[in-house]
């Protein structure tokens, strides 16, 4: 029996793709996705404007599959916090962060990380493997599922839990596909972010292939510190990264910004001087810093 294929990892074109191979239409994609996205349906059975032939070739061939959930917490402050299992021992964690004026969902791209940030948790524990798009996906409609019956919403997702997004570049990109996609989630631009350690190569593609905005882990000022704190820039220096930045910027038509994070870290990267090297790399770009306290 041939296998079947999770359709949560098919972007709108490759939904259309997948129904001119079974002999239909491309509206069918449009209903599929408002049955799924929209009405939170995930029983071909009970999509009942798909001809009942259409049905029992979607159950022969598809799946609308969701990670598990393993574990879900509750802060005071309103966070809520998603352990999910993807089998084989592996487990992510997603995280909805609520705030007066939105609702911002942080997801994993990968199982672990291999870059070892040295003040990162997910680094220490080494590099599993990179998540399908179906599994990016399911965190949003997991923690959509679940906001829905609070009555919240999702107003902006970031690419700012376990892993590096630029080393998973397929899955994420097609994720941020259905992140924009009207018949998915129909969020804005804005209201998407990828954050990268400074994966160069992956960067200067990501400024012509996704208009989301970008977040960028600094850290640090200068090479020197950077090198410690930030492996990566071992391999691609400040420099390079900057060129990069500034190549985002100017890529396509709209209006783009980058918003720097930085960790402040007590005697190691928060001195006045740094502040001001800070400033002065960052001279004339588009751009915003956030302070993180650091978090032991």
């Amino acid at each position: 029996m041939k296998d079947t294929i999770n359709l949560f990892n098919l972007t709108q074109e490759a939904l259309n793709s997948f129904f001119a191979e079974l002999g239909e239409k491309p509206y069918r994609t449009k209903q599929l996705m408002q049955w799924i996205y929209h009405k939170d349906q995930l029983d071909f059975d009970q999509m009942l404007n798909l001809s009942k032939g259409l049905r029992e070739k979607l159950k022969q061939t598809a799946t609308l599959e969701l990670p598990s959930i393993a574990k879900q917490d509750f802060s005071l402050d309103g966070v809520i916090k998603w352990a999910i299992d993807l089998g084989q021992n592996n487990h992510i964690e997603t995280v909805y962060i609520p705030e007066k004026d939105r609702g911002t969902l942080c997801i994993s791209s990968q199982v672990g990380c291999s870059l070892a940030c040295t003040f990162c948790s997910t680094g220490m524990q080494g590099f599993n493997r990179n998540l399908s798009t179906a599994e990016i996906i399911g965190q949003v409609v997991i923690a959509q599922q679940y906001l829905n019956t609070k009555n919240k919403r999702i107003s902006n997702v970031v690419f700012m839990g376990m892993g590096e997004p630029l080393l998973n570049e397929k899955s994420v990109y097609d994720a941020c596909d259905l992140l924009l996609d009207d018949l998915a989630f129909g969020l804005s631009r804005r209201k998407v972010t990828i954050s990268t350690s400074g994966v160069v190569p992956a960067l200067l593609r990501m400024a012509d292939i996704t208009p989301v905005s970008l977040a960028i882990s600094l850290h640090a000022p200068d090479d020197e510190l950077r090198d410690e704190l930030v492996p990566i820039n071992q391999k691609y220096p400040i420099n390079e990264l900057m060129a990069a930045c500034q190549n985002y910027l100017t890529a396509g038509t709209q209006e783009r910004h980058i918003l720097f994070e930085y960790v402040m870290l007590e005697g190691v990267n928060d001195s006045i001087r740094q502040a001001k090297q800070l400033a002065k790399l960052l001279k004339g770009m588009s751009a915003k810093v956030n302070l993180i306290p650091f978090n032991p």
